[in-house]
């Protein structure tokens, strides 16, 4: 089994930056990727961005392209995703999973990003 734990969330002024950090622990070369998603109130949980374990290849959705780095450290079984240029619109809960095959799993408790304008 898989626990995921994210932190690095907090409260930021619009332009500013954080960096979430998701630690793996257990048998997470079980999954072959890691992802970030994030939930506001009253939305659907939306699929951030998210890096395979093995190789180069990174997805982002639209709304973050050029502003958010999706990156990982396999010595470390650790995710981390670096928010430039932080907008009131990226304010959600932050959740990290691992994803076997087609499904999404193992997800962690989330982490709080609230940006103010």
């Amino acid at each position: 089994q898989v626990q995921l734990v994210e932190s690095g969330g907090g409260l930021v002024q619009a332009g500013g930056s954080l960096r979430l950090t998701c630690a793996a622990s257990g048998r997470t070369f079980r999954s072959d990727a890691m992802g970030w998603f994030r939930q506001a109130p009253g939305k659907e949980r939306e699929h951030v961005a998210s890096v395979i374990w093995a190789g180069t290849h990174k997805y982002y959705t639209d709304s973050v392209k050029g502003r958010f780095t999706v990156s990982r450290d396999n010595a470390k079984n650790t995710m981390y995703l670096q928010m430039n240029n932080l907008k009131p619109e990226d304010t959600a809960v932050y959740y990290c999973a691992a994803r076997y095959g087609k499904t999404w799993g193992n997800w962690g408790q989330g982490t709080q990003v609230t940006v103010s304008s």
